[in-house]
């Protein structure tokens, strides 16, 4: 069984994603020096907050270059909500912010309308139905897959090839996994998705 190092940067919901995984029964480490993050067979990396703090926290512990060689190596990788979002280019969050480039595209703020003027509720908050491409990491997943989200900004990626999933609310169509080899992130937290996050996490494990 795969050991899973969980990414410590300052800014992440450690217990909720390290029991998700003791569900699973695996071993779960909690890392946050550049040596264990070289050392990991699998990373995760979580996140809540904004965008420019996370990768300060990232950068004030010497992590970006080792997270990067990790992937590089096509080692398996999981970002989840701003982890996800910081293995992009950049975000306009607060500002335009560099992140760690792992997948070519940008974070913009959700507009607060759709394309005929209805406006939803902004940040989006609840579950959503994934519409998906085939790929291992989707394994046990079907029709009425949900996804629980709470986020003001989306993925935006330069090729679709790096899409793996996305959902819709109230007609924007918003990210939800994105995918280079074996570096995966979702919007959404699966720890909190039920059986369906659960079911992704195991099948991120066996990667």
């Amino acid at each position: 069984m795969n050991k899973i190092s969980i990414i410590d940067y300052g800014l992440c919901n450690l217990y909720n994603v390290s029991n998700a995984l003791n569900h699973l029964k695996v071993k779960v480490e909690i890392i946050e020096n550049p040596k264990d993050v070289t050392n990991a067979s699998h990373l995760i990396l979580p996140g809540v907050g904004a965008f420019k703090n996370g990768m300060r926290g990232l950068r004030i512990r010497n992590l970006i270059e080792p997270i990067k060689e990790h992937v590089d190596k096509n080692k398996p990788f999981l970002g989840i909500c701003l982890g996800m979002q910081m293995m992009l280019s950049k975000s306009y969050e607060f500002g335009e912010n560099a992140g760690l480039n792992i997948i070519d595209g940008e974070v913009v703020k959700i507009p607060q309308t759709n394309n005929t003027g209805r406006a939803h509720k902004i940040p989006h908050i609840g579950w959503n139905k994934i519409i998906y491409k085939k790929d291992k990491i989707m394994n046990g997943q079907n029709s009425k897959s949900s996804m629980y989200f709470v986020h003001s900004y989306k993925a935006e990626c330069r090729k679709s090839e790096n899409v793996l999933a996305h959902t819709i609310y109230n007609d924007i169509e918003i990210t939800a996994i994105i995918n280079s080899k074996k570096a995966y992130g979702c919007q959404f937290h699966p720890e909190k998705s039920g059986k369906y996050g659960l079911c992704l996490l195991n099948e991120f494990i066996k990667l």
